[in-house]
């Protein structure tokens, strides 16, 4: 039975809103100078299209289309306001006289500019987080406090002010200057890559990951890629497309946890790992690497190996001293300990997950508790193991990791809670 044209263009719209939406966004803002009024054409121009295309047919440009559209349906929202207000009259015949470019190049450089806008310095790394999701990535506000444990009036207002202090600072809607990109880029990969975690191992909940966070940054970094082929750009894309590459493999068929270790390395995505190995030997060939590519050569060196004994630690144990040298950090500290351990036994590295904890450092951080129950585990250690076990579980806030630390607590405790 052939499919009722109005439902084939339902579909079709559907699938345009999905692949295009964000990028006509980016252009709107450009052309109107103002997130909520662009937000507002945005949708005005797809229920256009929704009432437009079943007639007429999908346009040769369906984004051209939608941003021309979605520019005279502002215009006539800001005649419409100049009723009660002279002043708009003015912007309504400014906006009418600039007619932009409406190719597809333009609206893709339109996002690279959005992403410096939303992630410019001027803006709290908060609201720039939740500006980037909002406005590129197409989440509500309820999704962005979900993702990270806020409430939704909170992440309203964040959005809100960030909007408000790009129009009283007048930040300027563009890419950087080349003298000014690397100090710029840093932010933007910053943001990309909290996004990326969240989507990688959710903060909290039921599920363990959140592909649509983690999908809409790896998605944002190939837009940097592509029009900035900057190493740091190129490593953060190949460290999110190695981790991602095991997602199918971090769970099992009945929802549970698994280790790295322990992953089934047949369900791993073998071409997202060749994708990424490959910006990884681009990214360290560049000799102007830093954390990112760095962290992404670790990855590739798991990727790489066969299976979890095949390993090459004494390369990952080399990396992370790199690492250490170029971008200390206590979680730096925490993993390499763990590669140390994997290297040369749970006796070499449990004195400097010891040594950490001893200066205060990570306590909070119910990783650095579970690393070290594994290492006591391991070691015979049980009541320490089970000591540690319950301290990560006091701190571990997702359902999945807490039904693994309860089962290694119950094992390190002879069964007891």
């Amino acid at each position: 039975m052939d499919q009722d044209p109005a439902e084939q263009a339902r579909q079709l719209l559907e699938a345009v809103y999905r692949s295009d939406s964000r990028r006509v966004l980016a252009t709107l803002i450009r052309l109107l100078g103002d997130f909520d009024l662009a937000e507002e054409a945005l949708h005005d121009a797809f229920t256009a299209a929704m009432e437009q295309w079943p007639r007429e047919g999908l346009p040769a440009s369906p984004s051209a289309w939608l941003v021309s559209t979605g520019r005279f349906k502002a215009i006539d929202r800001l005649r419409k306001r100049a009723r009660f207000d002279a002043s708009i009259e003015e912007a309504a015949q400014h906006l009418e006289g600039e007619t932009g470019f409406l190719d597809e190049e333009s609206i893709q450089d339109d996002q690279m500019r959005l992403i410096f806008t939303c992630c410019h310095p001027a803006l709290s790394p908060d609201a720039q987080t939740a500006l980037t999701l909002r406005e590129l990535c197409g989440l509500t506000t309820e999704e962005i406090a979900r993702a990270f444990l806020t409430s939704a009036p909170t992440v309203a207002q964040r959005i809100v002010r960030a909007k408000a202090k790009i129009l009283d600072a007048r930040i300027p809607y563009q890419v950087p200057s080349r003298a000014e990109l690397p100090a710029r880029l840093d932010g933007v990969l910053r943001v990309i890559y909290l996004v990326f975690n969240e989507g990688y191992s959710a903060s909290s909940g039921a599920s363990l990951t959140r592909p649509d966070l983690s999908g809409e940054a790896i998605r944002l970094a190939r837009l940097v890629v592509e029009l900035l082929p900057e190493p740091e750009a190129m490593g953060l894309l190949a460290l999110m497309l190695l981790h991602e590459s095991r997602r199918a493999a971090r769970t099992s068929p009945d929802g549970e946890m698994v280790l790295l270790e322990d992953q089934d390395r047949s369900c791993w995505n073998r071409p997202m790992i060749a994708e990424g190995a490959a910006l990884v030997e681009r990214a360290l060939q560049s000799r102007r690497f830093g954390p990112y590519a760095l962290q992404a050569a670790i990855a590739a060196v798991h990727a790489e190996a066969e299976s979890a004994r095949a390993t090459d630690w004494r390369q990952i144990v080399g990396l992370y001293e790199v690492l250490m040298r170029t971008d200390p950090s206590p979680v730096v500290e925490l993993n390499r300990a763990v590669a140390i351990a994997m290297k040369d036994g749970a006796g070499a590295g449990l004195p400097l997950i010891d040594a950490l904890l001893a200066r205060g450092k990570l306590d909070g951080y119910h990783l650095v508790h579970a690393a070290r129950a594994d290492l006591c585990r391991r070691l015979g250690r049980q009541e320490e193991a089970a000591e540690s076990y319950r301290a990560a579980l006091g701190l571990a806030k997702q359902e999945q990791e807490r039904r693994y630390l309860e089962r290694r607590l119950r094992e390190s405790a002879g069964g007891k809670p």
